[in-house]
């Protein structure tokens, strides 16, 4: 309970993930753009967790009879994951999952992005990335559509309590391309002579001239012989 909402909650320190902060994204296309965000809940905050599981509870015991006329699903869809376990679609979760609960909030409405030393300000979109660290207002909902029934998280307000390893999620050049550069060979500066040093850069050095055929009247001071005219 947060404000003395048994559904809203604000957690703990926690890592931000697929921080869809500043511009609003579709979950699927086609589908309604959202801001959203995954949040990475440390297994050691149990008070965290503690309060996200009485809250979860507080929107279902809401649902029952606003949303699934006092019917309560028999298996209870939670929004809240385990990081060392696998996603809904049976893949495994990342690595920076390791050690978490895993949960994504997201809400129709920007919400607001400030730091810890002036929560009166708003901070630049280049200060919001996923991989900083933060504490969140999340408030949940109990949901029915097309026969899913289950507990939905929307997204409050986001303070950024330090800085912390971007996650990307998109691999270096280094990485993709590891084992097959090398370093290339020295090349002349453009508009420097060649080296002289025959067959360097692929040029071969000049075949010798073949020598003059031999004539009788090659000894005989420039007089043809047999025509008695000078040559």
């Amino acid at each position: 309970m947060y404000q003395n909402d048994a559904m809203k909650v604000l957690t703990g320190e926690v890592r931000l993930s697929y921080a869809n902060l500043t511009t609003p994204r579709a979950a699927q296309q086609g589908g309604e753009p959202k801001y959203s965000v995954t949040l990475l809940i440390p297994k050691s905050d149990a008070a965290t967790k503690a309060d996200i599981d009485a809250s979860i509870q507080a929107a279902a015991n809401d649902a029952l009879t606003k949303v699934w006329n006092g019917a309560r699903p028999p298996m209870l869809k939670v929004p809240i994951y385990d990081g060392d376990g696998v996603r809904p679609s049976g893949v495994p979760f990342g690595d920076e999952c390791k050690g978490h609960w895993v949960m994504t909030a997201s809400t129709k409405n920007k919400p607001q992005v400030v730091g810890i030393d002036n929560i009166n300000c708003e901070l630049s979109p280049a200060d919001i990335y996923s991989g900083m660290y933060g504490r969140v207002t999340v408030r949940f909902f109990g949901y029915s559509n097309s026969g899913n029934k289950g507990i939905g998280c929307g997204l409050g307000n986001v303070l950024k309590t330090r800085d912390g390893e971007p996650l990307s999620g998109q691999a270096s050049a280094a990485s993709d391309f590891a084992g097959l550069g090398g370093t290339p060979a020295a090349t002349p500066a453009y508009g420097a002579a060649m080296p002289a040093t025959p067959g360097a850069y692929g040029v071969q050095p000049a075949a010798p001239a073949a020598p003059a055929a031999q004539v009788p009247w090659a000894t005989t001071g420039g007089i043809n012989p047999i025509t008695g005219q000078p040559m």
